[in-house]
This record gives C-alpha cells, structure tokens and sequence, in this order.
C-alpha cells in the first residue's frame, strides 16, 4: 500500500509577501474591532443599569487594551479603506475615477464623521 505525497506545509506563507502580510495582519485586528464592540455594549449596560461604568473601564489593563484596540482599529479602517478602489469602479463620462479620488473621499467622509461624532461626545453640556 503507498501513501499519498503531501508536501509540507509553509505556516510563514504570508509573511513573503508584503500583500498578504498586510491582509492576515488586518484580519487578525478584527478581534480587537470585536473588543471595541463588546466594551462599548458593557459601558452601554452600566450606564442603563446605573452602574459606573468608569469602575470597568478605569482598570489599568482594560485602558492599554482599549489603546491597543484603538490602534489596531484604525490600522484595520485604514487598509480596508485603501482597499476600496480595488473593488469599487466609478465611471464619469467614460473616464475612471483615480484611485486616490476614491480613497481620499473615503478617508475624508471617515474623518468628517469621526469629527461630527467627536463635536457631540465631547462637548459639554
């Protein structure tokens, strides 16, 4: 009886290739993107239930998790945003949009929405 050839597997594939190093490094910033949302359901809670939602969110670890969250979202928004032009085709008159039209609009409504979020959350009362 003979067995079947397989040949070994490379688990460092993506790491030969700026592309795919980028790609599984942002795929694997979607769990801090899962955290970003899970924190924001448990203040969401206290702040219902009237708990203090500062008691949580004031720990020392949950602080440098919600900054390394915050990093990784936004390299996460970033890269998922430059990737748009790829997969996003705008025709005016026959002529295709530049890449850098189509990313520069999306960074510029990300930042003017972050902005109008900002404006809100952080004036006071």
């Amino acid at each position: 009886m003979t067995t079947a050839y397989r040949p070994p597997r490379d688990h460092a594939w993506f790491l030969r290739n700026r592309n795919y190093t980028v790609f599984v490094a942002r795929e694997l910033t979607s769990v801090f993107v899962a955290w970003a949302i899970v924190f924001l359901m448990i203040v969401i809670d206290a702040v219902l239930n009237g708990g203090d939602p500062a008691a949580f969110a004031g720990q020392p670890w949950v602080i440098a998790l919600n900054v390394v969250a915050l990093a990784a979202t936004t390299f996460h928004a970033v890269t998922f945003l430059n990737l748009a032009p790829t997969a996003t085709v705008i025709r005016l008159d026959g002529y295709r949009l530049p890449a850098w039209m189509i990313q520069g609009g999306n960074h510029s409504a990300w930042l003017l929405i972050s902005a109008v979020i900002a404006y809100f959350v952080l004036r006071t009362p």
